[in-house]
């Protein structure tokens, strides 16, 4: 089980994560190092990203994330694609993941899946969910989401070498930090 608090205190780094995900603009890469705490692991991945992505160009940049996120289904950032592909069970769990946001407030694009991994991460950093009764359920159920789907993903970028993988696993890492000390034992 998440632990809520814990999931708020890293705030920050899931508007940063969301900002490093979306496509690249010059204002999010002039500024890739986290605000904020973060534990030592996540730290280090964080590091290892920004020193591979300020080798590159703007125009690099671009290019790489097209290539990454845009024509590969391996590497999609669509996190329930892995799991469900274009099946019905994939439609419900966009319902779901949508009336989770509404549940908490936010309104989101039409234009936009609900699965779409810096939306997800967008969510995480402005929803207000400590101390709300439907919390737990919905925060949990978008994580087990954004966990099924960014193990693939990190897979993915890994096989490719691509500096996308340290920023993944650095959200999948910040995502294990707030796991209730029960969950970890288990």
């Amino acid at each position: 089980m998440i632990d809520l608090v814990k999931l708020n205190d890293y705030k920050e780094a899931f508007d940063f994560f969301a900002r490093q995900l979306a496509y690249p603009e010059k204002r999010s890469m002039q500024n890739l190092t986290m605000v904020g705490d973060v534990p030592p692991p996540v730290a280090q991945l964080l590091n290892t990203y920004r020193e591979q992505m300020e080798l590159l160009s703007m125009e690099e940049i671009e290019e790489r994330y097209v290539q990454t996120f845009d024509f590969q289904r391996s590497t999609t950032l669509y996190m329930t694609y892995f799991k469900f592909e274009d099946s019905r069970e994939r439609g419900n769990m966009l319902s779901a993941l949508k009336a989770i946001y509404e549940t908490f407030g936010l309104e989101m694009a039409d234009s936009e899946l609900p699965d779409y991994l810096p939306l997800m991460c967008e969510f995480l950093y402005a929803a207000e969910w400590v101390g709300q009764e439907k919390a737990e359920l919905g925060v949990s159920t978008l994580l087990g989401v954004l966990e099924d789907g960014t193990y693939s993903l990190m897979n993915a970028l890994e096989k490719i070498e691509s500096p996308y993988f340290f920023l993944v696993k650095a959200l999948r890492e910040t995502f294990k930090c707030c796991l209730r000390k029960e969950a970890l034992e288990s």
